[in-house]
């Protein structure tokens, strides 16, 4: 997902998983299109934990530095603020790169945010600008840089957007790990998640391989968020259809990885649309897919669904929606603004 400001051009365990002990050691999966990944020893549990009834949150996300009218649609649980990278050159976090993390605008937002009871989850990353992994020298300094962030906004939750190259940097999927687990030592409620495309296959091998790299690292992961967007030209069918599917596949998977049950694997899921118009030709994400998607996670007890994003929920001006992109502001769909928060949060 990308970030607000660049115009559109074209585990370890799963906490939410714990079934089972962890395991220290874990080896990189193999066949990722096949939806298959090297499976995680693990010992049995010495006692068979009480079920939670599972409630499907709605965690939209938003920008930390700007409104949109449409952030409240749908009451949602939990705000994804987007997103927390560096300044472009040194282990400095910035909100977009550019805004301090201890901006005052940026803390009065997150106050209206969170004045209804809603939580606040920073999501570091995104498609554009530089993850901090990639800047920072060493583990305890990129700890540091995300810790700091954290404390900000008031968060004890911490989302990780890896895509395109930054997912594909071995180097920089190690030390982030190395830095998730220095900090959840030091701040043993942080909640963490991981946000990673997906096909309707399922992860593919990088994605398989950074959660590889966390279950190595003792990284205590609550949920993996998978993209439900943009798969290719190839993948002119129904959106809804292939977010099903790609959930399920990824749910074969993460079962796989974390040596879980079916049922707390499918706790261990979020899924992330993006509404509308996607970045792919052919690729629309309905009102109707929307409505689908939300009984399926009801129907299965996943942890949470969002959008990409707040500011695209609501109708294009007239005209604005036969261009070839898609818009930043506007969904390129017939609706009423607000209504796709809405059909998600169910």
């Amino acid at each position: 997902m990308r970030s607000f400001l660049v115009p559109l051009s074209g585990l370890t365990c799963l906490c939410a998983l714990a079934v089972a002990g962890c395991s220290s050691d874990s080896g990189t999966p193999s066949d990722a299109a096949a939806g298959a990944a090297e499976p995680v020893s693990s010992p049995s549990p010495s006692v068979s934990p009480t079920p939670t009834p599972a409630t499907t949150g709605y965690a939209p996300y938003v920008s930390a530095t700007e409104a949109s009218a449409n952030d409240a649609a749908g009451s949602p649980a939990t705000y994804n603020l987007a997103f927390v990278i560096s300044d472009g050159s040194a282990c400095t976090a910035k909100w977009n790169g550019t805004t301090a993390v201890t901006d005052t605008a940026v803390k009065s937002r997150i106050a209206k945010l969170t004045a209804s009871g809603a939580s606040v989850r920073v999501s570091f990353g995104g498609a554009s600008g530089k993850e901090l992994a990639t800047v920072c020298s060493s583990a305890s300094e990129l700890a540091a840089a995300y810790g700091a962030a954290l404390d900000a906004a008031g968060s004890t939750q911490a989302d990780f957007d890896i895509e395109g190259t930054t997912l594909t940097d071995s180097a920089s999927v190690a030390l982030r790990s190395r830095a998730v687990a220095r900090l959840q030592k030091e701040r043993p409620e942080l909640e963490v998640s991981f946000t990673l495309p997906v096909m309707p296959s399922g992860l593919d091998a990088d994605g398989l391989a950074l959660l590889a790299s966390a279950n190595k690292y003792d990284v205590q992961v609550a949920t993996v968020n998978i993209m439900t967007m943009n798969y290719g030209e190839t993948w002119t069918g129904d959106m809804g259809d292939y977010a099903v599917t790609s959930a399920t596949a990824a749910h074969t998977q993460l079962k796989s990885v974390f040596g879980t049950t079916d049922e707390s694997a499918w706790r261990g899921l979020a899924l992330t649309s993006m509404i509308g118009v996607n970045d792919i030709a052919n690729e629309t994400f309905t009102l109707a897919d929307a409505a689908q998607l939300r009984s399926f996670a009801e129907e299965k007890g996943i942890a949470w669904v969002s959008m990409w994003s707040t500011f695209r929920d609501q109708q294009c001006a007239s005209g604005a929606s036969d261009q070839d992109d898609a818009a930043t502001n506007c969904s390129g769909v017939e609706q009423s603004s607000g209504e796709f928060g809405k059909a998600l949060a169910g």
